[in-house]
C-alpha cells in the first residue's frame, strides 16, 4: 500500500494580516512621498523575507513517517513521528514556525519540542496518532 504525504499549511492570524497591512502603508507612503529608494528596499525586503513566510509554512506528514516542519527559509526541520510523546495546544507568543497565535506544542525525543499552528489541527493530531498511537495529546492548554 502506497501513502502519500499529506500537507498542512500554518493557520494565519490577524497579526500577520496587520504586518502585511502596515508594509502596503509603508509602500505606497514611500511611493507618494517619492522616496523610492525606500520603498524599493522595503519591497526587496517583504519579498525576500516576509513573503516566504506567509506563503511557505506548512506541516507535511510523509509517507515514510515524518513530520516536516517549514517556515520560509528559516526552518526546515524533520521529526520522526516514532519519536514524537506528547501533543500540547499552547497560546505563547514566543518565535515559532507558526503564524497564528493558535497553537500546538509537538514534544520530541526526550527534550525537544516545536511549536506549530495547522490549519485543521484535529485533522493533524489524528494523522500522527495513527502513524504512532502512543502519541498524548492534552486538549487543554495548561
Amino acid at each position: 500500500m502506497e501513502t502519500t504525504d499529506q500537507i498542512y499549511t500554518s493557520k494565519k492570524g490577524f497579526v500577520i494580516y496587520c504586518v502585511l497591512g502596515l508594509i502596503s502603508i509603508m509602500l505606497v507612503s514611500y511611493c507618494f512621498h517619492k522616496l523610492y529608494l525606500p520603498a524599493i528596499l522595503c519591497f526587496a525586503a517583504t519579498g525576500i523575507i516576509i513573503l516566504p513566510i506567509v506563503f511557505n509554512t506548512n506541516y507535511t506528514i510523509t509517507g515514510t513517517g515524518n513530520l516536516k516542519v517549514r517556515c520560509g527559509f528559516f526552518v526546515n526541520l524533520t521529526i520522526p513521528v516514532a519519536d514524537i510523546k506528547k501533543i500540547t495546544p499552547c497560546k505563547t507568543i514566543l518565535s515559532a514556525p507558526a503564524l497564528s497565535f493558535d497553537r500546538l506544542e509537538v514534544f520530541y525525543n526526550k527534550y525537544d519540542s516545536v511549536v506549530i499552528s495547522p490549519v485543521n489541527a484535529d485533522d493533524f493530531i489524528a494523522q500522527l496518532q495513527a502513524l504512532n498511537p502512543a502519541i498524548e495529546y492534552t486538549h487543554n492548554a495548561s
